[in-house]
């Protein structure tokens, strides 16, 4: 028999944010994404995601689904954003 979970959220989550940059990195471990907003010059951290290599493969799993998904059913080929040029990193 299927458990059915809740999930709570407040407004604020809810809401969402806003990423134009996303950076991944990896240990044996584990993945981290981090989501960044960056607007003129300046940079911030939004949400760090932590996932173990498993539920991160099942993540790119569903991203690729869905992609595929939105195109075929808005007829359209997403085109890939370019290349942000900028140094991109966390000061001290």
């Amino acid at each position: 028999m299927e458990q059915q979970v809740q999930i709570k959220a407040d407004d604020a989550t809810l809401k969402g944010n806003y990423a134009n940059v996303a950076m991944i990195g990896h240990t044996r471990e584990e993945f981290t994404l981090d989501f960044i907003n960056i607007f003129q010059n300046q940079g911030m951290l939004l949400s760090r995601i932590i996932m173990s290599p498993g539920h991160t493969k099942r993540l790119y799993e569903a991203l690729k689904t869905n992609i595929e998904q939105y195109e075929s059913g808005f007829g359209v080929k997403i085109e890939q954003a370019e290349e942000n040029t900028k140094h991109v990193g966390f000061t001290n």
